[in-house]
């Protein structure tokens, strides 16, 4: 992880910069994410706060997931990303949150959903919700966790950027 410092770094400085607080909400890695940027000074300006809902009864309890919606598409899909995001943003006092959802292995894929298959969310305050599916292949747990904290930096800097 610690080749994503220099763009964590980056992206707490243009969020610092337009005055933004980033939420995160974290299944399959599990914090890592909030870990990232809150191991760079300062990083206390811009990371407002972390879920890690790791169970589908966080995800319900902790930022409002229905139980319908995860009965109905399963925990690893996008309407639950999406919600995950936009729960982890009606809790919270940012301006954008990035939710991660996937299977990291080495076990738990299954034909239709694999190891490697990860379900990203971005939800922005005053904005549409994105989503973002990656399958990277069953690479090992620790290679999927890292993918996925840099493709979940990607959107979050797409969206700071995206920013006035």
């Amino acid at each position: 992880m610690q080749d994503l410092l220099p763009r964590a770094a980056a992206l707490l400085d243009l969020c610092k910069a337009k005055r933004l607080m980033i939420a995160t909400a974290e299944s399959c890695t599990g914090g890592l994410v909030a870990g990232l940027l809150t191991e760079v000074p300062g990083s206390s300006a811009v990371v407002e706060r972390g879920f890690v809902t790791y169970s589908n009864e966080a995800k319900a309890e902790a930022i409002g997931v229905p139980m319908a919606l995860i009965e109905a598409h399963g925990a690893v899909s996008e309407p639950v990303a999406r919600a995950m995001a936009e729960g982890a943003l009606a809790r919270s006092r940012a301006d954008l949150a990035v939710a991660i959802t996937g299977i990291a292995g080495p076990g738990g894929g299954s034909g239709e959903k694999p190891v490697g298959l990860v379900h990203f969310g971005l939800a922005e305050r005053g904005g549409e919700t994105r989503h973002l599916e990656r399958r990277y292949g069953d690479l090992g747990r620790a290679e999927i966790r890292r993918r996925a904290v840099a493709d979940a930096l990607g959107l979050l800097e797409e969206a700071a950027q995206a920013r006035p």
